[in-house]
């Protein structure tokens, strides 16, 4: 019994010593708890996540103002145009010549750019027009006058005569609008008053046709449709930094994207058609390599002689990569870039040569080769030592020909073209306007030119 108690008193004395020392190792509770479900929790890592610079950027976005800014100064446009319809019933029964005219009616938006009342909208708003109404959003109405308009870049100037200072929106540089920048489109679809809708901005120098060297849009995910043409993008200042000009759609309404000519470009066209009353195209001076698609930049194939970009030191295989301080990924951005500037104007190209990157002062030159796509030629202007020769005011000459009927009656690249529809061609731009306004509506086109040998000759043909 004494042995079995003096064991006892050893476990007890060993297990009280254990305890202690345990104690005094790991002096925290140790506490045993269930494993139940819960939720997945995040775990901050060496950077901030994304998600939360995102929230806090919409969060703190106020688009209000830039609302309140913009529109009262976007109008609603009504254009009427009279239009011919053939009717051979007509004819049949020997009621009238066969042809009946009618109106026809569409809208789009505008945008006032001064307090006397200049507004910028889209050519194909206004484009045949015989009328065209404006509509503030007070609801008051003015008739607007056409101030002229450029096709290619789809741009038309009017104006009206108000007898208050109109509200109006300022032009802001379009180049430093950013990809993922909010955007406001304001615009009167489906003939709704002004209109507001939010977005950003999904790419810029963006080619709808694929690099046809013609578009360069910002494009954008803010809602626009139809009506909405000619409307304004505007930051989130109020500024304009696009005119609304189109949307990729198989319904005819808005599915996802929108597209606006840039306010640099539309600026400058503006500019020139008050100045100019024509738009002045500038060139670089370079035929462009298309086919090395994969060369971030556009590459130079050949130099015209004695143009700026020769004279500015670019040779074939240099790679544009800026100009000035705008990077160019693709030939679009390189066209918008180019629509925004005068001829005379000096721009620094930065180009990547065999490695290595320089840069360039170029001084742009005026465009002299232009292209009617329905006739399908292409001419540049006469020189003054034919117009003295020939003792014309002026004419375009004929450089590429792939009109078949042209090429049939023996018209042939290097004759020039003096006259279209009894009326005198001045220069190359005129007669692709004179061409384009005739050709392909079912009217015969009269043509008169000076052929290599000389002598004057009239053609016709639909």
């Amino acid at each position: 019994m004494k042995k079995f108690l003096s064991l006892l008193g050893m476990a007890i004395l060993g297990g009280a010593i254990t305890l202690g020392g345990y104690k005094m190792l790991f002096n925290d509770d140790v506490v045993v708890e269930r494993t139940i479900s819960q939720p997945i929790k995040t775990v901050t890592a060496s950077f901030n996540p994304a998600l939360d610079k995102v929230n806090s950027i919409a969060n703190s976005v106020d688009l209000t103002v830039a609302a309140e800014n913009t529109v009262h100064a976007v109008v609603h446009v009504k254009n009427t145009a009279i239009r011919t319809q053939a009717n051979p019933m007509d004819i049949f029964f020997g009621n009238s010549n066969g042809s009946r005219k009618f109106e026809q009616v569409g809208t789009g938006s505008g945008v006032i750019i001064s307090q006397d009342g200049y507004i910028v909208t889209n050519n194909h708003v206004i484009d045949g027009a015989s009328e065209i109404e404006i509509t503030l959003n007070s609801r008051q109405k003015y008739k607007a006058k056409l101030i002229g308009t450029d096709k290619e870049n789809d741009i038309a100037l009017l104006k009206i005569d108000a007898d208050i200072d109109l509200p109006y929106i300022p032009f802001s540089n379009s180049d430093n609008i950013k990809i993922g920048e909010w955007v406001l489109a304001v615009g009167n679809p489906y003939n709704l008053t002004s209109t507001v809708t939010a977005g950003i901005v999904s790419a810029k120098g963006r080619d709808l046709e694929g690099n046809t060297a013609i578009d360069s849009f910002i494009q954008t995910d803010a809602a626009v449709n139809p009506g909405n043409s000619g409307g304004a993008l505007v930051n989130t200042r109020g500024e304009l930094v696009g005119i609304n000009t189109a949307i990729t759609s198989k319904t005819g309404s808005f599915i996802g994207y929108s597209f606006a000519v840039p306010s640099n470009i539309a600026k400058k066209v503006i500019d020139d058609l008050l100045e100019f009353g024509s738009v002045q195209e500038a060139i670089l001076g370079v035929n462009i390599d298309q086919n090395d698609e994969d060369i971030e930049g556009v590459k130079i194939a050949g130099v015209s002689d004695d143009g700026g970009a020769q004279k500015g030191g670019l040779k074939s295989g240099d790679v544009i990569k800026k100009v000035n301080d705008v990077k160019i990924s693709k030939f679009s951005e390189l066209r918008g870039q180019l629509t925004a500037k005068r001829p005379g104007d000096f721009v620094n190209i930065t180009i990547d040569r065999d490695g290595e990157e320089l840069v360039k002062n170029v001084k742009l030159s005026k465009k002299d080769a232009y292209v009617s796509r329905k006739l399908g030629v292409v001419l540049k202007d006469v020189s003054k030592k034919d117009i003295k020769k020939y003792d014309i005011p002026g004419g375009a000459r004929i450089v590429t020909n792939q009109n078949k009927n042209l090429i049939y009656y023996g018209v042939k690249e290097g004759y020039i073209i003096t006259k279209i529809n009894k009326k005198p061609i001045l220069n190359a731009s005129d007669a692709v306007k004179a061409i384009d306004a005739t050709f392909g509506n079912g009217s015969p086109i009269y043509v008169e030119v000076i052929n290599l040998d000389g002598e004057r000759e009239r053609y016709a043909f639909r």
